[in-house]
């Protein structure tokens, strides 16, 4: 059976470059980047080195990047780190109604544990968060705005710009969870008003348990993990210099990549859209058409539910998804989708098609066969009728 993977926002296959670089790290270099012998010094020159380039491509300095576990800790220690360290000022937080729960929790958690009071701003029903209601959020007991660079399950970009700028001219610490960005879109804190950047491996064909938290220069937040004086004294644990090893060289194979993906992708869910479109009555567009990462097409099929579309679409040999990998086994329409507007049956209807860099025009065009029987099957199932085109 042919297997097509359109899944991409959940994880990424291992770059050839990714692997070779973390291979001798494995092998060879595997000493403790702390220990003075000969072993660790190798270790620790390699993540230097890594850590280096790295704050090249996101337009940064080594001593700006702290490397985590992934994009979850980065952005718990973003949001809980500057609430923490700037609790003196005031204790009021700014999230959008779509971020990934590794905000939204990390924010609740502070509004439990730690008196913080988070509002929630609504986006449209494109997704979008309008800068101005950033703006008119914004108290003087306000610390922090976290917005996303690029939705996870829609794609969809948000005016990072404007936010960030709105957040500096009123003296507000702005994170941005740039995960779902970062190697699909231009992304650069020296060209962005940012002071806090998430990144993680998996998403850009690096290997799963590593990742990046950028902190602006001069700004000090508090440590989430303590044991250590390990990444400048703001994140204990020993290193994974081979993980780390190969998040920089998978985003050193991307990055140069992004104009041209975005172009082939761009055009690749442009016609897996208008083929699903064209085929099957009554489909819906989730989020913003144009202003999104090219490689993610968000769609709900009325009349038949996500779960059972799922597992349809795996046995014809189609991998893709609900939503986002960190919520699977819940029953609960996609709280993304329900912030945009869309009731239940469209929510609960919604398939996440995610491209990636081995994603071809014969697998967009299988795909394109591929659906309309199986959402005439569910329909007729679940009594909705034979509303699929001849």
């Amino acid at each position: 059976m042919r297997r097509i993977y359109l899944d991409h926002n959940a994880t990424t296959p291992l770059h050839p470059e990714a692997l070779k670089a973390m291979l001798p790290l494995l092998e060879r270099n595997f000493g403790n980047a702390s220990s003075i012998h000969y072993f660790g010094r190798e270790a620790r020159a390699a993540l230097d080195d890594a850590r280096e380039r790295f704050a090249n491509l996101l337009g940064a300095k080594p001593g700006e990047i702290v490397f985590t576990s992934g994009g979850t800790e980065a952005d718990n220690h973003a949001i809980i780190g500057a609430a923490r360290a700037f609790a003196g000022r005031g204790r009021h937080i700014i999230v959008s109604s779509i971020e990934h729960h590794a905000v939204l929790h990390a924010a609740g958690y502070l509004q439990k544990r730690d008196g913080f009071e988070v509002t929630l701003l609504p986006v449209g029903h494109d997704g979008v968060l309008p800068p101005d209601d950033v703006c008119r959020a914004i108290r003087p007991d306000t610390v922090l705005v976290s917005v996303m660079w690029a939705n996870n399950e829609t794609g969809t970009l948000q005016p990072v710009r404007d936010i960030g700028g709105i957040c500096r001219e009123r003296g507000v610490l702005f994170h941005t969870d740039a995960v779902q960005a970062f190697g699909k879109a231009p992304v650069s804190v020296r060209d962005f008003p940012v002071d806090l950047l998430s990144v993680s491996a998996h998403k850009i064909y690096g290997p799963k348990g590593a990742g990046a938290l950028w902190i602006r220069p001069r700004l000090k937040i508090d440590s989430l993990v303590h044991g250590g004086a390990h990444e400048n004294e703001r994140r204990a644990g020993t290193e994974n210099a081979a993980g780390i090893a190969g998040f920089v060289r998978a985003a050193e194979a991307v990055v140069p990549t992004i104009a041209t993906e975005d172009a082939r992708l761009r055009a690749l869910t442009e016609r897996l859209w208008q083929g699903l479109d064209g085929r099957i009555e009554g489909v819906v567009r989730n989020g913003h058409a144009t202003q999104r990462v090219a490689n993610t097409l968000n769609v709900s099929f009325p009349g038949c539910t996500s779960d059972t579309l799922l597992m349809s679409l795996d046995l014809e040999g189609v991998a893709v998804s609900s939503g986002s990998a960190c919520a699977v086994g819940s029953l609960k329409p996609s709280p993304v989708l329900v912030a945009m507007g869309l009731g239940s049956e469209l929510a609960n209807a919604a398939v996440r098609f995610s491209l990636g860099a081995s994603t071809t025009a014969e697998d967009v065009g299988a795909v394109i066969e591929i659906m309309p029987p199986i959402i005439n099957r569910l329909r007729s199932f679940q009594g909705a009728g034979q509303l699929v085109r001849q």
